[in-house]
């Protein structure tokens, strides 16, 4: 995984749905057997948002944008069981979706809108799925695969997340930084079915609700 390194006064940001605190522990297991460093650094989750530097300005904007994407999407069903992988293209081992595909496809498609403050192109086509190794020689890839095969899991989606990388500024290291390079923290939920978020023009910021990071984020 690369974050791209943010400006000055950028943040990078994804947006996901995180899996139950009972299955991320499953992957996070996966992901150390497998001798992934990312283990503990990304939280277990289904991408919606890759890594995406945006103006620190424009939270409040993103945060209105995934309420009302929220507020517009019922709770579905999600079943993951299908261990994949993306090699030889990339050195990836998943775990993918049976079933939930097309929510999260259309989901993905609505945080993007061209119309919103997510508007971005992807550099792959979109595939939905837990990653269980990432980047590691091919025996931990193939002991992820091995071990994936054992997991199922089921649940259903009612919120999407943002999340906030502890990226460096700009000037340290390049246009690029890599993944194990800071953390993940959630900045806040989005309820499936809530209330839209009010018109900017009324000087409200968006609600969400509040999820207390491991480390300080700068307040949205």
């Amino acid at each position: 995984m690369q974050i791209p390194a943010p400006g000055a006064h950028q943040c990078v940001i994804g947006v996901a749905i995180a899996l139950p605190s009972h299955y991320a522990a499953q992957v996070r297991a996966v992901r150390e057997a497998a001798g992934d460093p990312l283990a503990e650094v990304v939280p277990p989750h289904i991408t919606l948002l890759p890594p995406t530097a945006v103006d620190v300005d424009s939270l409040d904007e993103v945060m209105r944008h995934l309420r009302n994407v929220a507020a517009g999407t019922s709770p579905f069903e999600v079943r993951l069981d299908e261990v994949g992988t993306f090699r030889p293209v990339s050195p990836v081992v998943y775990l993918g979706l049976r079933s939930g595909a097309e929510e999260c496809d259309r989901l993905q498609v609505r945080v993007r809108d061209r119309r919103g403050p997510l508007a971005r192109s992807l550099s792959f086509p979109f595939h939905p799925h837990v990653t269980l190794a990432h980047e590691v020689a091919e025996d931990g890839l193939d002991t992820a695969a091995r071990k994936g095969a054992d997991l199922t899991m089921n649940f259903t989606a009612t919120e999407l997340h943002l999340y906030r990388h502890r990226s460096r500024p700009a000037g340290h290291g390049g246009g690029r930084c890599s993944a194990s390079e800071g953390g993940w923290d959630v900045v806040a939920a989005f309820a499936f079915g809530g209330s839209l978020a009010p018109d900017a023009s009324a000087g409200t910021a968006a609600s969400a609700v509040p999820v207390p990071p491991t480390t300080p984020v700068v307040s949205v």
